[in-house]
């Protein structure tokens, strides 16, 4: 079978990293779902040589993964939300927005970030596929569409509304197994002096800090600021800026405008990040061929951790039901003779099962219970945030670890 790039269009065969197989991520399961036939596809990243965008197949469709039982609420993070808020305070005052403006957010969940908007009476409107999440949006007051965005899309919304002054997708772009149309929808419904701005996690970050549990199904693409700066230019968008944020353990968030637009002049923090990525070698294919040697590495360290946790007689937990966690502990094996359970604040996931690994999920309180000797955080990328929630396992002498960039037990 001849793969080809979903951007160039370039057939590709270079491995990237090839994590076996894993279930959707998101696919929580109930108790009555244990004992049915549970799919799994390859979880298999690949490189195009051409582009050098890295990517995964498209082995089941969007409409399966983000349906009406999508399980991640963005709302359940207060970092999360902070970095929301932050956000829309930052873009009003650059952008001077104001209640004659008008802002749409592609993927916009549970409404976490345009409330913020909305509170500061500048209209919104929100675009997000998954029904259950949508719904919460509009009992904030967020008119929200479920539809998945594309150009055809962006033209209903030019019809029926207007183009919008500030267009912006959080982790969305990663999403996308239909990139070019996607990006041709941002191109079409963009106002003339409008700015797009996508947040999604750092392909150099990815790498330098052995982020592999990033990959997984809902993901298709992975995106160094080369590659995506070649995307959005193909589609007649030029992005004049960009801001190297910490959030998802590195995160780039891009500003792009109209080709023709001169209200927005190139920033040097442009040239610069192409420079930084040149001298780590993202455009050169032979970067990027040692990449599953660090994912093994990381695999036989948190099993050794674990295999010795067990010889000693110790109790070990997890924190969190990221889709992170599930590629993690799939890929290495990870069920219920190493780990009890797991918690989770949100409640769509307490009471379920993970998917693939069948490790039960249960509030946070049960930690508390149970009194661990180790917990887990799979979510590693607010693992502050979590420790300073659970700072009570002190008492009892358990301590945090983590899994990645590598294994640490957390001071």
């Amino acid at each position: 079978m001849t793969r080809t790039c979903r951007f160039c269009r370039a057939p590709i065969s270079r491995t990237f990293a090839d994590l076996g197989v894993s279930p959707i991520s998101n696919a929580f399961l109930s108790a009555a779902q244990l004992n049915r036939m549970e799919p799994f596809y390859p979880l298999h990243a690949f490189v195009c040589e051409k582009c050098l965008l890295v990517q995964l197949e498209e082995v089941e469709s969007p409409e399966h993964i983000f349906n009406e039982e999508y399980a991640y609420f963005s709302s359940y993070s207060d970092s999360w939300l902070a970095h929301a808020r932050k956000y829309t305070d930052l873009m009003t005052e650059r952008l001077g927005l104001n209640e004659d403006s008008f802002v749409v957010e592609i993927a916009s969940n549970d409404g976490y970030l345009l409330q913020y908007f909305l509170g500061k009476k500048i209209p919104v409107l929100g675009i997000e596929p998954s029904g259950n999440v949508a719904t919460v949006a509009r009992g904030k007051g967020i008119e929200s569409w479920e539809v998945f965005f594309s150009a055809d899309t962006a033209r209903q919304l030019v019809a029926k509304h207007r183009k919008p002054n500030l267009l912006l997708g959080n982790n969305v772009l990663a999403h996308v197994p239909a990139l070019n149309d996607f990006v041709e929808g941002l191109k079409i419904a963009l106002a003339d002096e409008g700015v797009v701005t996508m947040e999604f996690p750092h392909l150099r970050r990815l790498m330098e800090e052995n982020q592999f549990d990033t990959i997984y199904h809902e993901h298709f693409s992975y995106f160094s600021f080369l590659a995506v700066t070649r995307i959005f230019a193909a589609h007649g968008l030029r992005i004049f800026d960009v801001d190297q944020l910490p959030t998802h353990g590195g995160s780039l968030r891009i500003y792009a405008a109209h080709d023709e637009c001169t209200r927005w002049q190139q920033q040097p923090s442009v040239d610069n990040l192409f420079a930084e990525e040149r001298r780590a070698g993202l455009d050169r294919m032979e970067s990027y061929s040692t990449f599953a040697e660090q994912v093994n590495k990381t695999k036989w360290a948190l099993l050794d951790f674990l295999i010795e946790a067990k010889r000693e007689g110790k109790t070990v937990v997890g924190y969190g039901a990221p889709a992170k966690g599930n590629t993690l502990l799939n890929f290495c094996g990870i069920r219920t003779d190493f780990i009890d359970f797991t918690v989770d604040r949100s409640d769509h996931k307490q009471g379920k099962f993970l998917p693939g690994t069948h490790i039960p999920i249960y509030a946070p309180e049960k930690i508390f219970e149970a009194k661990p000797d180790y917990v887990l955080i799979l979510p590693w990328n607010i693992k502050d945030e979590i420790a300073r929630q659970m700072a009570g396992i002190s008492e009892w002498g358990g301590k945090f670890f983590i899994p990645i960039p590598e294994v640490r037990v957390l001071d």
